[in-house]
């Protein structure tokens, strides 16, 4: 998985997985990485070639892109 995207809520989580795979993207929930914080704890892991911003929900925290070990902040949500 390229991306990795975390969020306020759970159910955000939930939608926007939900929304990445209508779309064809494969995506999954997990628990966030240590390095990476989060509000709810659930981030959703998912691949391609570009970070799909527009299938996040509004609740979205933060998109990274996943660079070796460590990870690439792409876009932050507003608090």
């Amino acid at each position: 998985m390229n991306f990795v995207a975390t969020f306020h809520t759970h159910l955000a989580a939930m939608l926007t997985c939900s929304t990445l795979q209508k779309a064809g993207v494969t995506a999954k929930l997990a628990p966030v990485p240590r390095r990476l914080s989060s509000s709810c704890g659930t981030c959703v892991f998912y691949g391609g070639d570009e970070p799909h911003l527009e299938a996040m929900d509004r609740d979205v925290e933060a998109v990274y892109r996943r660079e070796g070990e460590g990870y690439a902040c792409l876009y932050r949500g507003e608090d």
